[in-house]
C-alpha cells in the first residue's frame, strides 16, 4: 500500500517519507508537500528509489526493453 507521512519534530522541522513507492514516483507523490512546505535542508533516497532502475539498466544489458 502507498502513503505518504509527514512526520513533524518537537523543535518544528518536518520530514516527509513516501512509503510503497518505487523510482521517480515517490518524487511525484510527495512534489506537491514539498513546494507547500517551502525550503528543503535535506533529501534521502531510500533503496526501493533505486530498485526499479536496478532492475530496468539489468534488462537493458541483456537486450530486453
Amino acid at each position: 500500500m502507498k502513503s505518504v507521512e509527514v512526520i513533524v519534530s518537537r523543535e518544528g522541522t518536518i520530514a516527509i517519507d513516501a512509503i510503497g513507492f518505487t523510482g521517480a514516483d515517490c518524487e511525484q507523490a510527495t512534489k506537491f508537500l514539498e513546494e507547500t512546505l517551502g525550503t528543503k535542508t535535506s533529501h534521502q533516497r531510500k533503496p526501493e528509489y533505486h530498485a526499479c532502475r536496478q532492475v530496468k539498466q539489468h534488462q537493458q544489458q541483456k537486450g530486453v526493453s
